[in-house]
């Protein structure tokens, strides 16, 4: 117990800044890959969800346009690396609360409404990543909801 209190007064370590760094990084990754399988889901990986995903990572993240990009990068190498889904939000729920899980819930659903509509492979990618985030469906339809009432 002393050792814990002892830790947790210390100022952080080169090292544990590090880890925690590149901790934040990967659940950065991780929640990009996702917005990126949202855009791709249909086959039809249009400009407008690009720039969608650019504006969020800019302004929600408040990432540089050269930080947004790389990640982006690092992204896609993971999406094409994995044969799932559940490594990525495995670290989101490691990492985030319930109030930042709808967010990325929200913002994915402004990425699947870029076009105005929402066909059978983006609803089914909804279902699948509200299940792997632990959130339930009435989570998803208000989260929805406010998007929709925001585009209005």
């Amino acid at each position: 117990m002393l050792d814990f209190v002892k830790g947790f007064f210390m100022k952080p370590t080169a090292d544990s800044q590090k880890k925690g760094q590149t901790e934040a990084h990967k659940v950065q990754i991780a929640t990009c890959a996702l917005f990126l399988e949202m855009g791709r889901i249909d086959d039809k990986f249009t400009d407008e969800e690009m720039e969608t995903i650019l504006s969020i990572l800019k302004d929600t993240y408040h990432l540089s346009g050269e930080h947004a990009d790389h990640l982006i990068k690092e992204a896609e190498e993971g999406l094409n690396k994995s044969v799932d889904l559940w490594q990525f939000a495995s670290l989101i729920n490691e990492h985030y609360t319930i109030e930042e899980k709808l967010e990325v819930i929200e913002l994915l659903w402004k990425i699947v409404f870029v076009d105005g509509k929402m066909d059978k492979y983006e609803d089914y990618l909804m279902h699948k990543l509200t299940r792997l985030l632990r959130l339930s469906d009435s989570q998803l339809i208000d989260a929805k909801l406010k998007v929709l009432h925001e585009n209005e």
